[in-house]
């Protein structure tokens, strides 16, 4: 956890049961009728177990991985792991899509209302407070945070599902015509699907993430295989199961569990027409030339927030400072890496107040917690190689947390903040060492720009704009978006021309000469 200163000085059924029983579950029903497992009483003696989806069906496999409890280290969680042996029917599923998709503008149209009448269903459920508990608390045993940071993770899913209720999905595939250059031609564009597709997803949002870009594949007429990180897949497994309770026909989606050598292994074999990836930059980077190109990325960023000459409401900008920073255990593609503070910052009270509020982070109610990709000892490590560099100091944190039982594998580190002076940041091998992302609670202070997402003024927060709004890389044309119909048209369709030329043929017309 740190950030660096820098300164100048459900089980599947038919979709009209799952209006039936809405209101069953706004009484708090005991048992969802789509769920397999209770997200409270996941334990080592009572482990949730995750499956496969292929060919409509799900299923087990011969190798079965145990997960650790991130807070605890109880193995909790029993998932079935496809082997490099057991990938034949995933590839066999992904081959019987054609590259024209399982609908298009011609074919099967009715496919985009039946997407709009999922997504108003599942919008529903996701509203029940029953439903959405269920998911905040699934989502916290697995990526622990605290609940309003879970709650808003359901809530975005929920808010974009609204989104592409009714006539909303076919719009996505709205075309358009030129007129030609005389009578009977024209020139139409249309929204077209590659057909065969993949989507690998990571661990920091188990729900959101991968349902904005199943949803979007979906929409446009794709047949998606989706990984989520082992990690947290059983939070979309239970989500498969309730978008199938509320109608996604289940050939629609395969879902696997693998290791990431598997997975590449089934995408070379599969040859999927696009893989959208998001996670880390090494990966996308392989990916890309495995792939050949046929790539859209999400990858990781390294976020700065910027402070300039005026100084004002410093109780506000130390609230967003932090939040950016260590919500989440700063286990967000947006948290705050590194603030650059003008001078001008520096004679107020902005760091203590950051210290403060930092302080008041605690292991019991989430608000810090397990890093999952990196351990303590690793933390520990980067921060004092930042503390050799000529002028910096610790600001605060720099230590393990408390009475904790979290296992060695993870990360369980204090809000932690480095000052380095900017002048030495710049010089030959600080640079690369200030700038190493350190996917947890830690930062250098210093910026305001994201992934090609910019957050500009007073009341920005990289954590804290509008559900609504684009998210992705920018000035790369693998850039993937998410989240909005520009990002879904852009990542999952690619535009396809036909003109249309249907005379008359010239009364007078003669065979011309040859040219």
């Amino acid at each position: 956890m740190y950030r660096v200163v820098a300164s100048r000085a459900f089980r599947a059924g038919a979709p009209q049961k799952a209006f039936g029983c809405w209101c069953n579950l706004s009484r708090s029903a005991h048992t969802l009728p789509f769920a397999t497992l209770e997200a409270d009483e996941i334990s080592g003696s009572k482990p949730g177990e995750v499956y496969n989806l292929v060919q409509g069906k799900w299923t087990g496999s011969s190798n079965w991985s145990t997960l650790l409890d991130p807070l605890n280290g109880e193995q909790f969680i029993r998932i079935a792991e496809v082997g490099e042996k057991e990938i034949q029917p995933f590839v066999e599923s992904l081959s019987k899509c054609p590259k024209h998709g399982l609908h298009n503008p011609f074919k099967s149209p009715e496919r985009y209302l039946l997407y709009g009448d999922i997504s108003t269903k599942a919008a529903h459920m996701l509203s029940l407070p029953k439903v959405s508990n269920f998911f905040t608390r699934l989502i916290q045993r697995v990526s622990p945070k605290s609940y309003q940071q879970a709650l808003g993770e359901v809530q975005v899913t929920q808010k974009f599902l609204e989104n592409f209720c009714g006539d909303q999905v076919r719009f996505l595939a709205r075309s358009f015509a030129v007129p030609g250059n005389h009578l009977g031609q024209q020139s139409h564009g249309y929204r077209w699907p590659y057909g065969p597709v993949a989507i690998i997803t990571p661990f920091n949002f188990p729900l959101e993430i991968p349902v904005l870009q199943l949803m979007g594949a979906l929409y446009m007429g794709n047949k998606p295989i989706l990984k989520v990180d082992s990690k947290v897949s059983i939070v979309m497994e239970q989500m498969m199961r309730l978008l199938h309770y509320c109608g996604l026909p289940v050939e629609d989606v395969d879902f696997i569990n693998s290791d990431g050598k598997t997975m590449n292994k089934l995408l070379m074999e599969a040859n999927p027409r696009m893989t959208l990836f998001t996670g880390s930059s090494r990966v996308a980077e392989k990916l890309a030339v495995d792939l050949k190109g046929r790539v859209k990325l999400e990858d990781a960023g390294f976020d700065w927030k910027i402070l300039g000459p005026d100084v004002n409401e410093v109780d506000y900008v130390s609230w967003v400072c932090d939040q950016d920073a260590y919500a989440c255990s700063g286990q967000k593609c947006s948290a705050q890496s590194v603030l650059f503070m003008h001078e001008n910052w520096s004679s107020t009270s902005l760091l203590s107040k950051m210290k403060d509020l930092a302080d008041r982070r605690k292991l019991e109610d989430l608000t810090v917690g397990p890093v999952l990709t990196f351990t303590t000892e690793a933390m520990l490590e980067h921060m004092n190689k930042l503390l050799k560099v000529p002028g910096s100091k610790l600001l605060f944190g720099g230590e393990e947390l408390k009475n904790h039982s979290i296992p060695s594998i993870y990360g369980a580190l204090k809000p932690t903040a480095i000052f380095v002076p900017l002048e030495e940041i710049l010089k030959d091998g600080n640079y690369e060492l200030v700038t190493r992302e350190i996917f947890g609670p830690f930062q250098e202070v210093i910026g305001n720009t994201v992934n090609g997402t910019t957050y500009a003024g007073l009341r920005a927060r990289t954590t804290g704009a509008p559900q609504n709004h684009w998210f992705g890389p920018s000035g790369d044309p693998r850039g993937a978006g998410i989240g909005t119909p520009e990002a879904i048209k852009l990542v999952w369709s690619s535009h396809r021309e036909i003109i249309y030329d249907y005379g008359p043929i010239p009364g007078n017309w003669e065979i011309p000469p040859s040219t």
